[in-house]
């Protein structure tokens, strides 16, 4: 177990913001519950992305203003959203075919961990009693979808989430292309992970210390 001791890092907000960034223009992205859902807010003005969600939606928009919600327009995640000019309704099997059918160019997903090989666990610790909860989260990552995991470095115990080998129930292997914490951004790449950014006041040394797997620097 790492100590919880005090660190440097970026927000939440920035964690996203970085994600947001990796986005391209005209890009269709599917984003997770949670954290995930912060990086909508940070794409760059004049950059467009459209969103999809799993239960019928392309075109998903922002989060409606208070008593403007609108009932019949939820999210995978059962919160209001609003529905952009073009966007377009389908049946949740029709949905889950633009998934399977490669159609979704971008997933972003939370993480329980990661492992050194782009393993993802995101759904549940395999503890006695834990609800199954995986969504469409097994069918996004076996696609030929680009995987973005955002989520904090360590648990709040401070136990490392990016670790050589998954312990909890596997969501996909050899999935995850990049990993946002709030101390590095860290490509998975074929010969390893490899820290591209690191958070202000955050060294090498610092991020290995509180990761299980290996870590390599780019030259």
């Amino acid at each position: 177990m790492v100590g919880k001791e005090e660190k440097k890092g970026w927000s939440v907000g920035q964690m996203a913001q970085k994600a947001a960034l990796d986005i391209p223009d005209g890009s269709y992205v599917n984003l997770g519950i949670g954290m995930p859902e912060l990086v909508a807010g940070y794409v760059p003005e004049g950059r467009e992305v459209i969103y999809h969600t799993e239960n019928g939606l392309l075109g998903m928009g922002p989060t409606p203003e208070e008593g403007q919600e609108d009932p019949e327009l939820i999210n995978a995640g059962k919160k209001y959203v609003t529905a952009i000019p073009g966007a377009c309704y389908f049946h949740h099997a029709d949905s889950f075919t633009m998934i399977r059918g490669n159609h979704i160019d971008i997933c972003v997903l939370g993480a329980y961990q990661v492992s050194g090989h782009g393993d993802l666990a995101n759904w549940s610790t395999g503890a006695p009693g834990a609800i199954p909860a995986v969504g469409g989260a097994m069918d996004l990552v076996a696609g030929d979808i680009r995987i973005f995991v955002i989520s904090r470095h360590t648990t709040k115990e401070g136990e490392p989430k990016i670790v050589q080998e998954c312990t909890y129930p596997l969501t996909g292997k050899n999935v995850v292309n990049t990993i946002y914490t709030d101390l590095a951004i860290i490509d998975v790449t074929d010969k390893g992970l490899f820290v591209r950014e690191l958070a202000p006041g955050i060294t090498f040394d610092d991020v290995q210390k509180r990761t299980d797997a290996k870590l390599n620097q780019y030259s």
